[in-house]
C-alpha cells in the first residue's frame, strides 16, 4: 500500500509538471460536491462555476457585486447554485458567508480562492500606499479570509482547496510590484496549505496563469499606452492569452486530479521550472536596459492614481 501511494504521488507530481502522461489521472469527482468560488460573479470565477456545474457540482458564488451575481444566476440557473454578497477583505463577513454556504447546502467540499485585483501600473516609489494595501488585502489576506473558515469542513469532507496565484509570482515586478508581491505570497500560502492538509486526506493546490483574456486584462494592457508597452516587452509566446473558459477547464481538471500545481499556458513552464536561474538573468538584463529605465521614468511622470480612480472592483481577477 505504501509503495502504491508513493507511485501515485510521483505520477501526480509528474502531471503537475505538465508532462503528458497516459490517462487522465482523475481521482476526485465533483459531481454531488459543493464548491465555493470567490470572485464568482464574472471572469475566471464565473467560467469555473459553469464548468464545475456542468460536471455535476453545486456551486456557491461569493462576490462583492450583487448585480454580477444576479447575472451569474441567470446564466447558471437556479438549480445547484447559491450566491452570497461578501467582500473577501471582511474577515467576519467571509466567516459568516462560508457558514451560510454550509447551512444552505449541508456541506462544503471544494474552495477556490479566486478573487483578486490588478492595480493601475505604478512603481513602489509612486504608488498610493492605500492602493498597495488594497491589493495585499484582497489578493493575499482575502485568500486567507476565504480558506480559514472553510478548512475544517474541507478536511472533514476530504476535499480540495485551490488558491489562484499567477505567473506574475515569478516574473519581474516591472510597474506592478504590489500585484507580483501578493501573488508570490499566495503561492507560498498554497504550498503551506498543501502540506498541512495532506495528513488529513484533504488536498490543496496552486493555480498559475499567464495572460487571461478578460475585460480587466484588456483595460490594463490594451486600453493604456503604457500597458501596451509593458505587454510588448514579454516574449511573444508569453503574451498569448487564454480565455476565461480555458482557465476554468485548467482549474476543474486540476481539482479532478488533486493537483498540487497547475499552470497555463504551457509557454510559461520553462520559466516557472527554471525561475531560480532565469530570474537572475532577467533581473540583471532589465536593470541594465535603457528602454526599461525610460518606461519607469514615463510611468513615474504620470499623475498619481488613487484607489478610487481606475481601480477594478474588489473581486475581479486578472492573473
Amino acid at each position: 500500500m505504501a509503495t502504491f501511494r508513493k507511485r501515485s504521488a510521483v505520477t501526480r507530481t509528474l502531471r503537475d509538471l505538465g508532462l503528458p502522461l497516459p490517462g487522465k489521472g482523475a481521482e476526485y469527482d465533483v459531481a454531488g460536491k459543493v464548491v465555493l468560488i470567490t470572485g464568482g460573479g464574472d471572469g475566471i470565477g464565473l467560467a469555473t462555476a459553469r464548468t464545475l456545474h456542468a460536471r455535476g457540482a453545486t456551486v456557491a458564488l461569493i462576490d462583492i457585486d450583487r448585480s454580477a451575481l444576479t447575472a451569474a444566476e441567470f446564466v447558471l440557473g437556479r438549480q445547484r447554485v447559491s450566491t452570497l454578497v461578501a467582500d473577501v477583505r471582511d474577515r467576519d463577513g467571509m466567516s459568516a458567508a462560508v457558514q451560510e454556504v454550509i447551512e444552505r447546502t449541508g456541506r462544503l467540499d471544494v474552495v477556490i480562492a479566486n478573487a483578486g485585483v490588478t492595480p493601475p501600473p505604478a512603481t513602489l516609489r509612486r504608488i498610493d500606499p492605500a492602493a498597495f494595501d488594497r491589493v495585499i488585502d484582497i489578493n493575499l489576506t482575502g485568500v486567507f479570509n476565504t480558506v480559514r473558515p472553510a478548512v475544517d469542513e474541507v478536511i472533514e469532507r476530504r476535499g480540495h482547496i485551490v488558491v489562484v496565484s499567477s505567473a506574475a509570482a515569478f516574473a519581474p515586478g516591472l510597474a506592478g510590484a504590489s500585484y507580483m508581491i501578493s501573488k508570490a505570497a499566495v503561492e507560498q500560502l498554497g504550498r503551506a496549505l498543501r502540506l498541512e492538509l495532506a495528513g488529513y486526506g484533504a488536498s490543496a493546490g496552486v493555480a498559475y496563469f499567464g495572460m487571461v483574456d478578460t475585460q480587466l486584462a484588456r483595460a490594463t494592457l490594451d486600453d493604456d499606452e503604457l500597458g501596451r508597452k509593458l505587454d510588448a516587452r514579454l516574449p511573444r509566446p508569453l503574451r498569448r492569452r487564454i480565455s476565461a473558459e480555458d482557465a476554468a477547464t485548467v482549474i476543474a481538471d486540476a481539482i479532478a486530479r488533486r493537483a498540487g500545481r497547475t499552470l497555463a499556458p504551457a509557454a510559461w513552464q520553462p520559466w516557472a521550472l527554471g525561475r531560480g536561474l532565469v530570474n537572475v538573468f532577467a533581473d540583471g538584463y532589465l536593470a541594465a536596459d535603457h528602454d526599461c529605465h525610460e518606461l519607469i521614468r514615463e510611468l513615474e511622470a504620470r499623475p498619481a492614481t488613487s484607489t478610487a480612480a481606475g481601480s477594478p472592483p474588489s473581486t475581479r481577477k486578472m492573473p
